[in-house]
């Protein structure tokens, strides 16, 4: 076992290395992006990164606090869904559950239970793993995220 410390650290190390792998990594459309803070454009919807011990995951949460705005959002989500898929190669799996605060998040992801962040052997494979969920996200995202946006305001 590693001791606090020493999880922190890998953390650490892990996230840089990502941060370089990812620096040749080019946007369907943007000219320049911040992988670990995937700008969405659209406030309480949130692309996320998470690694552990047995999960390598990206996560695409809807947060609104209106819970009517949200349902909306989830239903044009769910309306794109096919194209989503296609533009995926991997399963994209959708579920809305309540937070610890009560607050309903509606969630899209992509995880491989195949690895662990404690193994740095494992790391090269969860860069691939997180470089082509958020490549295929991006292209996907780019070309139909005027629709959502549109769809908010």
């Amino acid at each position: 076992m590693f001791s606090r410390e020493e999880k922190k650290q890998m953390n650490i190390d892990f996230w840089d290395g990502f941060k370089s792998y990812m620096r040749k990594s080019k946007s369907s459309v943007l000219p320049r992006v911040n992988w670990l803070a995937y700008p969405t454009d659209l406030k309480h919807t949130y692309l996320r990164l998470f690694c552990d011990d047995s999960i390598t995951a990206v996560r695409y949460d809807i947060q609104f606090k209106d819970n009517d705005v949200r349902s909306l959002f989830w239903e044009q989500l769910n309306e794109l869904k096919k194209l989503l898929n296609a533009t995926m190669n991997i399963e994209t799996r959708w579920v809305e559950h309540m937070d610890s605060n009560g607050m309903v998040i509606s969630r899209i992801y992509w995880e491989s239970q195949d690895w662990s962040l404690y193994k740095t052997k494992d790391w090269k494979k969860m860069y691939r793993f997180l470089q082509d969920r958020l490549l295929e996200f991006d292209l996907f995202y780019q070309e139909y995220k005027e629709i959502l946006i549109n769809l908010i305001k």
